[in-house]
């Protein structure tokens, strides 16, 4: 329920900065047609694009639709193909509390640096990254809870 309500989250905040994005780019493409310098368009653009890509890209991890080699997973059944999964969700929680470490301190370290064109702080940008970092863990987790409840339904079969 809970997992439910982040993803529902993330899927409104991607949505919303994607049409940020659409519109920020129809207004570059309208201004530069007109000849008119519109500045923040292209900063606001790309933040906005970057927003909705790590949204998404926590999203599609929810899912279990990210980008995976399957090739071993396909060929094992039963409990080695569960063994499988396990191993690789721990593997993907380690990768995703780095990011998320790495993230918490990306964001402490651009805090103060400013946009170009606006007066917005770059950490707002890059919050992206530990809050992607942040559910994709959480996520993993509760694959990961669900791989050993797998298991153990197996073991009693």
């Amino acid at each position: 329920m809970i997992l439910k309500a982040i993803e529902k989250i993330q899927l409104v905040v991607g949505v919303i900065c994607l049409s940020i994005f659409f519109i920020a780019i129809l207004i570059q493409v309208f201004s530069r047609y007109m000849g008119i310098s519109v500045i923040w368009s292209e900063e606001v653009a790309n933040f906005s694009f970057i927003w909705s890509v790590f949204m998404g890209a926590s999203i599609m991890f929810y899912h279990k639709e990210h980008f995976k080699f399957n090739m071993i997973s396909a060929k094992l059944t039963g409990r080695k193909k569960i063994y499988l999964d396990i191993f690789n969700n721990i593997i993907l929680l380690s990768f995703n509390l780095f990011i998320f470490y790495y993230g918490v301190l990306t964001v402490q370290n651009f805090w103060d640096y400013t946009w170009v064109s606006l007066p917005f702080k770059m950490g707002y940008v890059w919050m992206c990254v530990p809050i992607m970092g942040f559910t994709m863990t959480v996520y993993t987790l509760a694959h990961l809870n669900d791989n050993i409840k797998e298991l153990f339904m197996k073991e009693k079969i």
